[in-house]
């Protein structure tokens, strides 16, 4: 018997759809446990070079990633605001 396999798509609605329809139990052998999480969020900010090279080397000296930066000054200044409201 061929059954259906589960949607190779990033679209929620879709999945919601096949899952209201199938059971997980049938799919086991296909599904796979990850590490990181599926649904980040994301946002991309436009830098000048000489920006990006300025968070580079801060987030460097402190031996995080650039990112992991940029999220530390935006968490800092969301709780900023939130204590000043």
């Amino acid at each position: 018997m061929d059954r259906t396999k589960i949607p190779q798509t990033d679209s929620i609605q879709e999945l919601a759809d096949f899952w209201d329809t199938h059971d997980l139990t049938d799919f086991e052998d296909e599904l796979e446990e990850v590490s990181e999480s599926v649904f980040d969020s994301t946002v991309s900010v436009q830098l000048a070079p000489e920006e990006l090279e300025a968070i580079e080397t801060l987030a460097k000296s402190r031996g995080i990633s650039p990112a992991n930066l940029i999220r530390e000054w935006v968490v800092e200044r969301i709780d900023q605001v939130h204590v000043r409201n």
